[in-house]
This record gives C-alpha cells, sequence and structure tokens, in this order.
C-alpha cells in the first residue's frame, strides 16, 4: 500500500469522528490494522490542513494531549475548534477524556 493510499483512508476515519468526541491517532492506526502506525497517522494529519473536510482537531494522543496543535494556523486553533464543539481543554489535555474519547472500531 502506497503512502498515498494510507492517508487517503486516514482521512476516511477522521471524517467519521462525531462533533464533540476525539479519538487517537494510535486507534486509527488501529482501525486501519496497523497498529504500530500512530506516527504515520499523525503525518497523515499534518498533510491535511487545507482540507476543511477532515476534522483533524479531533485528533489527540492517547493521554487526550493536544500533541498536534502546533500544526494548526492560528494561535490555539485547535483547541478553539475543539472548544466550539463542547469539548473542554485545560492546559492543552482534553477533559474528561475517557468520556470523549470515540473508538473508530
Amino acid at each position: 500500500m502506497s503512502k498515498n493510499d494510507f492517508f487517503q483512508r486516514v482521512y476516511k476515519v477522521v471524517r467519521t469522528i462525531p462533533v464533540g468526541r476525539v479519538t487517537t491517532y494510535g486507534l486509527i492506526a488501529k482501525k486501519l490494522g496497523s497498529a504500530s502506525s500512530a506516527r504515520t497517522v499523525g503525518w497523515a494529519l499534518n498533510a491535511c490542513h487545507n482540507d476543511s473536510s477532515i476534522p483533524a482537531h479531533r485528533v489527540v494522543n492517547r493521554n487526550g494531549l493536544l500533541s498536534g496543535k502546533h500544526h494548526f494556523k492560528g494561535f490555539d486553533l485547535m483547541k478553539q475548534l475543539l472548544e466550539n464543539e463542547g469539548i473542554e481543554v485545560n492546559d492543552d489535555k482534553v477533559v474528561d477524556f475517557n468520556i470523549k474519547l470515540w473508538n473508530p472500531k
């Protein structure tokens, strides 16, 4: 499978994350049958910021941290987008992460 094919599969999953929920790079990788590819999921999301149909802001690290926030244009844009969807963020971490976590099984 090419990198582009994998990236497209990542985007397909990310587009299904419900508003007001988050998931992790690792859960997306696991869903795609490549559990050790969480970092590649991150690379895919870093490459898609010009496509507003991909809600990359809903993907956080396994601890609920906004680890990809520096890839968003604007000051605290990732946090603002999440908060606009009703997700509370404190000190760059999703509050009630276990409740807000969505598993793309």
